[in-house]
């Protein structure tokens, strides 16, 4: 339940939460009895952000709860106590800082997030009850695509194949009246997708397309592209044990293009939305595509292979070539294409491509909007003859590791016709550390800022 937003469900008796910052909390203090305020000078509470401390009443009961924030904007503001206090119901009381319902909503549900498809969950988390609303109801629609990113990442490539991608989008299709197609194995060679077909063929579970369409047709058409490999082994540029260990999270710009083209369903936004995954397991055996080989592609342009584990953006080319036929207004894709972009930005930062500023503009506003961060990066041109070839058109990797995450986007923009307004996001799709409402794991990042631009 976690978070209940239903007036007929509400419990008279819900704790209060009372949301406070170092500067506020005197005034807070002298609102309380002079043991309750012993109490709370006792326990060291300090009113940082994500502190806590539970005020006991007359008879030892909880009487509230006294929580530490950063601001009144932070969606995380209260991310941290559905696991630390004590399973029951608890609500919004009037607090020196005014929490924002929806918000509050948002940070309640993703700090009750626990990953449960092979253990139980720890424990049980605490209940918020907000006031029902039309922004509580977008922020837990937001909450759950989160949601569904993380399960997406966190699930084993053994249980998280290209047929399981497939499942996922068939049923995203059926839930909202969408059309669903795919293209396997072979079929990708017969209707021209020989880029996605080559990275894919060596694996024992074929590769393939996904594609959903939806929306009226006098809507501007809106394509989602996500990048779908279920596993990376590296190919025949094999990874070592460590650069593989989490490569089941490669389909996380799958997961992020999913997780938006449910949001935007959900809310019904006024497009033409196509959503297209490329799924593959970029893997190693006799017929596995070859340093050296060169790999047509559906835009007729073909690309020598310099590096097998830079897959993400041959299977991107065409998926990519595909969209921009329909000529749509925008085309986003999703891809944890590069280690150069962690190198540069960090876990918790994605890099942000785009051919067009105005695009760029508001997807960088929509990330500060709503706490989810992004950051522009030049597709400079000049770094193209870093991944000039001598015998196909280009290359698909770099020469002297310079400039990676660039030269990927730069790679990927070869195949986004200028007139169509495109932008790249180099996700990692991962939290390496926990924080409050962010545990270790999958993790969606870039997805709200680009619902934000879109809506």
């Amino acid at each position: 339940m976690t978070v209940i937003a239903d007036r007929k469900a509400f419990d008279k008796a819900a704790t209060p939460i009372l949301a406070t910052d170092a500067k506020r909390l005197p005034r807070l203090l002298d609102k309380l009895t002079p043991a309750q305020r012993r109490w709370v000078q006792a326990s060291g509470f300090d009113a940082q952000p994500h502190a806590h401390c539970v005020v006991p009443g007359a008879r030892g009961e909880a009487h509230a709860v006294l929580a530490g924030v950063r601001d009144a904007d932070d969606p995380w503001a209260l991310a941290s106590l559905p696991m630390k206090l004590a399973p029951g119901r608890y609500a919004l009381g009037k607090s020196p800082v005014t929490l924002g319902t929806d918000r509050a909503a948002f940070g309640w549900a993703l700090g009750s997030y626990q990953f449960t498809r092979y253990r139980k969950a720890r424990r049980k988390p605490a209940d918020l009850q907000v006031e029902p609303s039309a922004k509580v109801a977008a922020a837990l629609g937001e909450a759950g695509a989160v949601k569904l990113v993380r399960d997406l990442v966190n699930t084993p490539a053994e249980d998280m194949g290209p047929a399981e991608l497939s499942d996922v989008v068939r049923g995203l299709a059926e839930r909202h009246g969408a059309e669903f197609d795919e293209w396997v194995g072979d079929e990708l060679l017969a209707q021209n997708f020989p880029a996605i077909h080559a990275v894919g063929r060596a694996a024992t579970r074929e590769p393939r397309l996904l594609e959903l369409n939806w929306g009226s047709a006098k809507h501007p058409r809106l394509a989602i592209v996500g990048k779908g490999v279920c596993f990376d082994s590296g190919g025949l540029d094999l990874k070592t044990a460590d650069g593989m260990r989490l490569m089941k999270k490669d389909m996380g710009g799958a997961a992020h293009a999913i997780a938006l083209a449910q949001l935007v369903m959900e809310r019904g936004l006024p497009y033409r939305l196509q959503l297209l995954v490329p799924a593959v397991e970029n893997a190693v055996s006799g017929n596995a595509y070859r340093p050296g080989d060169i790999v047509r592609t559906r835009a007729g342009l073909t690309v020598e292979i310099g590096n097998t584990d830079a897959e993400g953006r041959v299977v991107l080319a065409d998926a990519l070539a595909y969209a921009a036929e329909d000529r749509p207004r925008t085309i986003i894709d999703f891809a944890t294409l590069t280690g150069a972009a962690r190198v540069a930005l960090g876990p918790e930062l994605p890099a942000l491509f785009a051919n067009d500023d105005r695009l760029a503009a508001r997807l960088l506003a929509g990330g500060e909007a709503v706490d989810d961060p992004v950051w522009r990066l030049p597709l400079w041109p000049g770094y193209r003859r870093l991944f000039d070839s001598d015998v196909a058109d280009f290359a698909n990797s770099g020469r002297g590791g310079f400039a990676g995450a660039i030269v990927g986007a730069l790679f990927l923009e070869r195949f986004v016709p200028a007139s169509v307004a495109w932008a790249h996001f180099d996700t990692f799709a991962w939290n390496d550390a926990s924080r409050p409402g962010r545990p270790a794991g999958g993790e969606a990042l870039g997805l709200r800022a680009a619902l934000a631009a879109l809506s």
